[in-house]
């Protein structure tokens, strides 16, 4: 089980419950990192062993991205305890967020094969990426997270940085191909594109509502929402999960993605980077393994 040693106290108590299921069941090392080269050590000494992240999404990121780097993800088995601020990827696969009955699941569930989007970069995004208004609020959240700090004011960083992107949201113009088709041009200023592997983000929001990490498939939305009454009306619909069937939103899947134009700011499974002016994705269909619901 890999843990993050700055993690608090609530933290530490739920990775007991969860251990206390696994302990009776089978054999666990515990593992507490804090930065990429002890993860490395851990991932390193593992054997053959099925590793349980104890996290959130940037928990179950790190492991992925660096089992990815290691060439080892293929011959992996990945099992999480949901102990993050969002848990968007656990939601999206049906993993409890209770961390005794995840930890049941870790030993009684169903080893399946799942996705992974790997980029122009070689950097990988386990759950959903984001560009616009989304990346935006995303970097306003994480401020926010940080200033609340514990994990249950910290989920309050969603709905503010949410709101403070609303007031001045950025408009960008943007080519998207999906396997290699034009989706959208520079001819219409777009509010945000996501890219989705799972469903959810900022703690539940289905952004893209019928992705899934199973179906080798990526879903592309491209939301067009950019005058006031058009963005409450979208937001109305976000929210209810329903924004995707709106006629200013487009909604395609596929196997690859490029985005390319205006400087934008990616939001990959609640990490920001940018500016960039050019980005591509492409699916790894069944890149690793993890436990899930039967």
């Amino acid at each position: 089980m890999i843990t993050n040693s700055e993690a608090g106290t609530t933290d530490a108590e739920n990775v007991q419950k969860a251990l206390a299921v696994l302990r009776e069941a089978t054999d666990v090392e515990v593992a507490s990192t804090s930065n990429p080269g002890e993860l490395d050590g851990v991932l390193h000494r593992r054997g053959g062993r099925r590793v349980v992240v104890a996290g959130g999404d940037g928990s179950i990121h790190a492991v992925v991205a660096a089992l990815h780097r290691r060439q080892e993800l293929k011959d992996t088995v990945v099992g999480l305890i949901p102990l993050g601020t969002g848990n968007d990827f656990a939601r999206g696969l049906d993993i409890p967020l209770d961390p005794e009955e995840a930890a049941r699941l870790v030993i009684e569930g169903e080893v399946r094969p799942v996705d992974l989007l790997v980029d122009c970069v070689g950097e990988v995004v386990v759950n959903n990426v984001h560009v616009g208004v989304g990346a935006q609020a995303s970097r306003k959240a994480h401020k926010w997270k940080k200033r609340l700090g514990n994990v249950r004011l910290g989920r309050l960083g969603y709905p503010i940085g949410a709101a403070l992107a609303a007031v001045n949201p950025p408009f960008v113009r943007l080519r998207v191909e999906v396997d290699g088709q034009e989706v959208a041009d520079f001819a219409h200023p777009v509010l945000m594109v996501a890219v989705g592997n799972g469903p959810n983000v900022g703690g539940g929001t289905a952004i893209t509502p019928e992705a899934n990490p199973e179906d080798g498939k990526v879903d592309v939305m491209i939301s067009y929402a950019i005058g006031p009454f058009a963005r409450v009306g979208y937001a109305f619909k976000f929210r209810k999960g329903e924004h995707h069937e709106r006629e200013d939103v487009r909604y395609v899947r596929g196997s690859s993605v490029s985005i390319s134009g205006q400087t934008f700011y990616c939001s990959a499974d609640g990490e920001v980077y940018g500016p960039e002016r050019h980005r591509t994705w492409h699916v790894e269909r069944g890149a690793y393994s993890m436990v899930l619901p039967r």
